[in-house]
């Protein structure tokens, strides 16, 4: 029945009206039979059932403020299931056992480390120590996503590892490709992560330290000592290249410098060679018996300079040895001597 119905005349009160007409308890005698139940359930009066109540009340008030620090995420439950998330500071939730926050520190740097045996492409053995350094960047997902993210991310991050080292040759390795490596490495690890939904963020792999096993340590160090002389040597070729190089370079320019002086000279004589001739040419045309006379004594006169001459002007009883530039300053007849000359091509005195 409605407490106030259509045509009654009156309003009634539900606290005061039992809804039969007479009059029922009120709010306080209501509020009476709950304490006194209280008081049963918990075996002493109505004061030791109010204070209980009090105390649930307290305790229920005091679990809805929730705390989050400010380096942490809180994920809040409710009833197991994933509600919200929350920022750092204060907040409040339904006391337990209907909500409940879980504090993930998402702003600490994590870090794991191993050491492993692998196989190099050219089947050889080494020994890897590296460590991986991440956070938690999805608390959500690193809680209920995988059962364990931390040894989810040692595994990937030794699989990465092997990986790369398995790619690559010992020599590759232990050379200063090692920067390449590693940045490979993360690269793998942090792909691995995120499909995983691990909630991790990768922040630093690296090999801290590649070596053979002990079983083979002789034959590495010989190994390892034979590359350090090749780099030497390598070291030792370039420098030396770099000293040559230039005094090669200085030397063929100096050449090719000698060259076109000597190549501008040459072309020089020969147009002043062949003026000359053109000139001669042209007297000869005008006197060819003077100009005949004229090139015969300058060919005789270049061809017999440099000759040493022998006077005799004794019928071979003296010889007087004339150096050649003394020649030209004594007088042929007055020492008898036999000249040939041109015109006739034979000796007079």
């Amino acid at each position: 029945m409605a407490w106030n119905e259509p045509g009654s005349g009156k309003q009634r009160d539900p606290w005061k009206d039992s809804g039969g007409g007479g009059s029922g308890p009120d709010f306080d005698a209501w509020l009476n039979k709950l304490r006194d139940g209280f008081g049963r359930i918990f075996g002493g009066g109505g004061g030791a059932g109010i204070a209980v109540l009090g105390i649930l009340l307290a305790w229920a008030a005091w679990d809805s403020v929730m705390r989050i620090n400010a380096d942490e995420t809180g994920v809040v439950l409710r009833f197991g299931k994933v509600a919200r998330l929350v920022q750092p500071g204060l907040g409040f939730k339904f006391p337990r056992p209907i909500e409940t926050v879980v504090a993930v520190n998402t702003g600490k740097t994590l870090q794991t480390s191993d050491q492993v045996r692998m196989l190099t492409k050219d089947e050889n053995i080494v020994l890897v120590d590296f460590y991986v350094q991440y956070r938690i960047g999805d608390a959500q997902r690193f809680l209920f996503d995988v059962k364990d993210p931390n040894e989810t991310l040692a595994q990937a991050a030794e699989s990465a590892v092997r990986s790369v080292v398995g790619n690559n040759d010992m020599d590759t390795i232990l050379s200063g490709q090692r920067n390449e490596l590693v940045v490979k490495a993360r690269e793998v690890l942090q792909a691995t992560l995120e499909q995983y939904q691990t909630g991790l963020v990768l922040l630093d792999l690296n090999i801290q330290n590649v070596r053979p096993p002990t079983e083979v340590k002789d034959a590495f160090d010989d190994a390892s000592r034979a590359l350090q002389d090749k780099s030497r040597l390598e070291e030792d070729a370039r420098a030396e290249a770099s000293r040559i190089v230039p005094e090669a370079r200085g030397a063929a320019a100096e050449i090719r410098a000698r060259a076109e002086g000597d190549k501008a000279e040459r072309i020089a004589r020969a147009q002043g060679d062949a003026q000359r001739f053109n000139l001669v040419e042209a007297q000869y045309r005008a006197a060819p018996e003077v100009t005949r006379k004229r090139l015969y004594l300058e060919t005789m006169s270049e061809v017999l300079r440099p000759v040493a001459k022998v006077i005799d002007a004794t019928g071979g009883k003296n010889l007087i040895n004339l150096p050649s530039p003394l020649v030209p300053a004594v007088s042929a007849k007055s020492l008898g001597t036999t000249v040939v000359t041109p015109e006739t091509g034979k000796a007079g005195n």
